[in-house]
């Protein structure tokens, strides 16, 4: 089974990338996240007829995650238990959503940004980070997949340049911190082995030809519990999704994982 992520950057506008892409690698599981649209005004209808089920979550012209599947959507699940809301009033937002997919619990993830350090909404982050932690836990006894944009680079390598984010959320100790601490719990990150860095990204800012000169960033993970890394066979990030006119800022990133143990 082929599972990828990628953080599309609106999916009204790269729906014609995102079916290519779905076809060129023959993936089963797609997790998207940054559809930016309300559940209804998501063009699945070309999906559809490839043989996929859309489920999503989008309340409006931010954020939005979603999952497309052509091995099954079942026991579809909108936010973890005790996911936090943002706002003034307080509402949800569609940052998380998960399902089952080919056997597989996969939650496709938009973690909140952080904005600056000591922001309101880098506090939000650090909390959102921790409830879904506290929410995982009991899923490490399955076949479970943690994917999506994390926003946060957990190493070093994980940046072109340490000094231009000494002032920069997503590589603050306490960011990284809420990342290791999914791996302390267990979940295994099942991508790095088989891209190791430095120089390997997966989000390059669209700003000054940050892809052209691979001044990125690797953000966006695929963790899996014990059971579910036992199976994996390889993985991949599609830069070349990166490249063109209307590219997303991010590259999807793809796990292979070999058949489910009896």
């Amino acid at each position: 089974m082929r599972l990828a992520t990628w953080n599309v950057n609106s999916l009204r506008s790269r729906i014609e990338r995102v079916e290519a892409f779905l076809e060129r690698h023959d993936i089963d599981v797609l997790a998207v996240q940054e559809t930016k649209a309300r559940d209804e005004q998501l063009p699945v209808m070309g999906l559809q007829s490839m043989g996929y089920e859309i489920a999503s979550v989008g309340y409006n012209q931010w954020n939005g995650v979603a999952l497309i599947s052509r091995v099954g959507i079942d026991d579809v699940e909108v936010g973890f238990a005790g996911m936090p809301g943002w706002g003034d009033p307080l509402g949800a937002e569609a940052r998380a959503l998960g399902a089952t997919c080919g056997g597989v619990r996969v939650w496709s993830l938009y973690v909140p940004n952080g904005r600056k350090v000591d922001d309101p909404h880098y506090h939000y982050k650090l909390d959102w980070l921790a409830r879904l932690r506290a929410a995982a836990l009991p899923w490490l006894e399955g076949q479970t997949a943690l994917v999506g944009d994390w926003n946060i680079a957990p190493q070093d390598d994980d940046v072109f340049d340490m000094a231009a984010y000494a002032t920069d959320t997503h590589v603050t100790p306490p960011e990284r911190a809420a990342f290791r601490a999914f791996l302390d719990d267990g979940y295994a990150d099942l991508v790095r082995p088989y891209t190791p860095g430095p120089g390997v990204f997966t989000y390059w800012d669209y700003y000054r030809q940050r892809f052209e000169r691979n001044r990125g960033m690797r953000i966006d993970f695929v963790l899996g519990s014990p059971s579910l890394a036992s199976r994996v066979q390889g993985a991949f990030i599609d830069r070349d999704e990166r490249a063109g006119k209307g590219a997303s800022d991010h590259a999807p990133v793809v796990v292979e994982l070999g058949p489910s143990p009896s």
